[in-house]
Parts: structure tokens; sequence; C-alpha cells
């Protein structure tokens, strides 16, 4: 029996190219509107996709040239769970700047809603800005965002099993509602979290949401190995996937787990018309309408290298993200990814900018 490919929609507005809002027919008017998110979820379901995701962070980019988060998305996955029958339902959550009994309750509580459809696409969040809203001088080092991230998913998980299946008894002849001696407090006491239990409600339909993970350093990627079901990743080139894809299910296979039951999830941003020549224009036409000053913030958020001093018709020079190596080297991901575009493919800064434009270091295809 052959394997299923697992295909999804990352919903990001009016569309992942950052000037897709400029459009005449973007609706970016609408953004504010949940019925927009429930129609475009509506038209992924009856095209067969398997889930919806959605990304996250809690702050503001201060940016005059892109939308805001309208919604946090688990309240809006909420939303569109009412309007979907049978879609998978993925947010982001961040495990550093949540506490586990909340996150626990509102996913169970999506599960619940939409008859056992939630995924958590776990992330540490590296933001500065984020960090500044919670009461931080600075976001935690890598290392200790992945360590409290371990303890977090473990504390939530021993929640929703803190009932058993059968604890549920809803008897009304005797009276019991719940056996309590089939709900068990889960008295952890880590170095992060200290969390007593047992959770407020029986286990939500699935038992937990499915685990999705993005992280792809060091961390991220054993992280990822030991804890996800499937992984979301960024890659330009088909070496760099499969080497991406043989590293995952090693380390998988390492933390005991089946390989086959770890899916990779590379990022596509697609451009389509009814030829490609149609296709090649709509993603120039997209191209024309970006704002180089926020191409400019955008690359030096996504991977912390400022570019200013070149023209924008000047060839990017190798040496301005350092040697490219292996991701397994670096932190940052999608610094890799650009540095290995530069590094391949010697470009202007102006074509660099709209070769990211189109989906921050996820591969943009036309046709």
């Amino acid at each position: 029996m052959g394997r299923q490919l697992s295909l999804n929609a990352f919903l990001h507005d009016t569309g992942h190219h950052e000037a897709s809002w400029r459009h005449p027919d973007s609706g970016a008017e609408r953004l504010g509107d949940v019925r927009w998110y429930q129609d475009i979820a509506r038209k992924a379901e009856a095209a067969k996709l398997d889930a919806v995701f959605l990304a996250d962070g809690p702050a503001w980019w201060g940016s005059a040239y892109r939308s805001p988060n309208r919604f946090e998305p688990i309240t809006l996955l909420t939303a569109i769970a009412t309007a979907t029958e049978r879609i998978g339902l993925i947010a982001t959550a961040s495990t550093t700047f949540h506490e586990p009994y909340n996150l626990a309750r509102l996913f169970a509580s999506l599960d619940q809603v939409s008859g056992g459809r939630a995924g958590w696409n776990i992330v540490t969040t590296w933001s500065e800005a984020a960090a500044h809203n919670f009461g931080l001088d600075a976001v935690p080092e890598t290392e200790e965002r992945y360590a409290r991230a371990q303890e977090f998913v473990d504390v939530v998980s021993q929640l929703w099993d803190s009932w058993e299946d059968d604890a549920l008894v809803v008897d009304r002849a005797s009276g019991t509602y719940v056996d309590v001696d089939k709900v068990h407090p889960i008295d952890h006491v880590g170095r992060f979290l200290k969390v007593r239990g047992p959770f407020s409600a029986p286990r939500p339909p699935q038992g937990r949401p499915v685990y999705i993970q993005a992280g792809s350093s060091n961390e991220g990627r054993a992280f990822a190995a030991r804890n996800a079901e499937a992984i979301f990743t960024a890659h330009q080139t088909l070496a760099d996937a499969q080497a991406f894809y043989r590293d995952i299910k090693t380390k998988a296979q390492g933390f005991g787990r089946d390989a086959d039951h770890v899916k990779i999830l590379p990022g596509i941003s697609p451009f389509v018309a009814d030829t490609a020549a149609e296709a090649e224009e709509l993603y120039r036409s997209f191209n024309e309408l970006t704002v180089p000053e926020y191409g400019l913030q955008a690359l030096e958020g996504m991977a912390g290298v400022s570019l200013r001093h070149l023209d924008l018709d000047e060839r990017v020079p190798a040496e301005a993200f350092g040697r490219a190596g292996s991701v397994l080297d670096n932190n940052r991901s999608r610094l890799q990814v650009v540095a290995n575009i530069v590094e391949r493919d010697r470009p202007t800064l102006r074509e660099l900018l709209h070769r990211l434009a189109g989906g921050r270091g996820h591969n943009v295809v036309h046709g």
C-alpha cells in the first residue's frame, strides 16, 4: 500500500506574499471578519485537504507595511470548527508564553467543539518583542526554551491523561456523575513548572491534539523528533529537504519511535493560473507591489542581517550571511535558507527580496 501525501492550507491573511494585501481582489478589508476565514476553510475542506494551519506571535511587528494579527489562533479555529465538518484545525501556541493548565483547557475545548480535529503547532518563540510583552527583559536562550517546552508538553499530556477513559459515569440512578477514583492528580514539580492537577474535564475526543512542530535548529529537530507527529519545514532544494528528512527520521528512531509515524511537511507558496506564462506574470505582478523597506525589515527579522548599505540592484555578497554550512549548526533555520540562496544563486538585493517576499523562505512555485 502506498503512502498518502498530507496536504494542508497555511492560512495567512490575504496570502503569504508580503504584498498580497495590495492586490485589488485581496479582500484585505475583510480580515477582521471571521466569515472570511470560515469561507477559506470550507473551500479547503471541499478540496479534500487534511488541515488548516494558523501561525501566531504574541507581539506586533510595528510595521506600516503588513497587516496585524486580528485573531488568536485557537479562538479563530473554534469559529472555523463550527463552519466545517472534517478538516483538521492546527493552532500555533507558545510554551514560553503560556501556562500549561490554561493551554490544556483551550486545546481540549477546541478538540471538543470540533469533534476531535485539533492540532497544536508547538513553538518556543524567539521574538524579543514577545518577551517584552510578558515581563521579560530578553527572550530565554534556545536551550532553556526547549527544555521548558519539553517539560510543558509532558505536563499537558499528563493533564489530559489524568482522567481515565471511563471516569465519566453519569449514573442517574446512583447520583454519581464522575468516578473520582479514576481522576488523578499529576503532582508535577519540575525545573520550570509546578502543576498539581488533575485536569478540569474528561479527556478530549482525540485524547490530546495532534502535535506539530516547526523547529529546524539542533534543539528544534531533537524536540520535533521526540514529540511531533508532523514537522513543518522550509527548504529551497531537494537535496536540503532530503537531508532534513533523513535526519528527522533517524532522530525519531533514536527516541524509540516508528519513523513512519513522523510526517515531514515542506511548505510551498504557489501561484496558479491557466497557463505557465500567466502564472509567472501573476507572480511578477505581486513582486511589483512590494515595498523594499518592508522587505529589508522582514529580512532583518528573519535572518538578523541588515543589507541596507547595498543598492537594490547590487549583488548580495556571499559573506553577508557568513558561511552557510549545515543547518544542524545553525540555530536559525531561516538564516540558513537565505544564506544558501545567496551562496547558490548570487542574486541582487532586489532579487533576494522578491524571492523571500513570496513565502519568507518557503519555496515559491508558479505554473
